[in-house]
């Protein structure tokens, strides 16, 4: 077991003992490992690169109309009380010469999701990274997602949802783009 595991597993034994648990007892004897492996795994984005994660999947193309990639699922982790959100990001650009490999949006969107995270902040670096490997013309994101530390605790809200954007280039800057995007992602349900 690594170091790094191994503290995390003796602090999860912490807050057990400390919730006035037995970390002793027969059901959750291995489960300050089993909390350490998993806290891992939702926050493995710390250890990812976005230009290894990338890997030149950059090709030329002629496209230069609207490019959606809609519902990719997210799964992540609110920074405020480390409880899961969960939703679906769209994502749209406008290609200049170059287009993204069709998994990459999937894996950019884990690579922030799969951090301790705010919604706001997400939408934000998903919308800047592929602008950056893409240098497109414009890019939109949008994230509708539903937050347990909203359902399970606080005003316990179970059927809110919030969506969140970020436009930039010329999604930013004409409404015709913008919300040609935005009628792309809503017709679908």
């Amino acid at each position: 077991m690594t170091k790094l595991l191994d503290d995390l597993a003796g602090h999860y034994r912490a807050i057990i003992d400390g919730l006035g648990e037995d970390p002793d007892r027969e059901g959750l004897q291995d489960t300050p490992l089993r909390a350490a492996k998993a806290m891992q795994f939702l926050t493995h984005g710390y250890q990812q690169d976005l230009n290894d994660l990338v890997n030149g999947a950059v090709f030329e193309s002629a496209m230069d109309e609207m490019v959606v990639v809609q519902d990719i699922e997210l799964y992540s982790m609110c920074e405020h009380h480390m409880l899961p959100f969960i939703g679906k990001c769209h994502i749209a650009y406008l290609p200049q010469g170059r287009v993204l490999g069709l998994s990459k949006f999937a894996r950019i969107v884990d690579m922030y999701a799969r951090r301790l995270q705010i919604q706001e902040n997400l939408t934000r670096q998903i919308a800047e990274a592929i602008e950056s490997v893409t240098n497109a013309k414009g890019v939109a994101v949008v994230i509708e997602a539903q937050h347990m530390c909203m359902m399970m605790r606080g005003v316990e809200k179970q059927n809110s949802r919030m969506k969140t954007s970020m436009m930039l280039g010329q999604f930013r800057k004409s409404q015709a783009t913008r919300t040609e995007f935005l009628n792309l992602i809503s017709g679908h349900r």
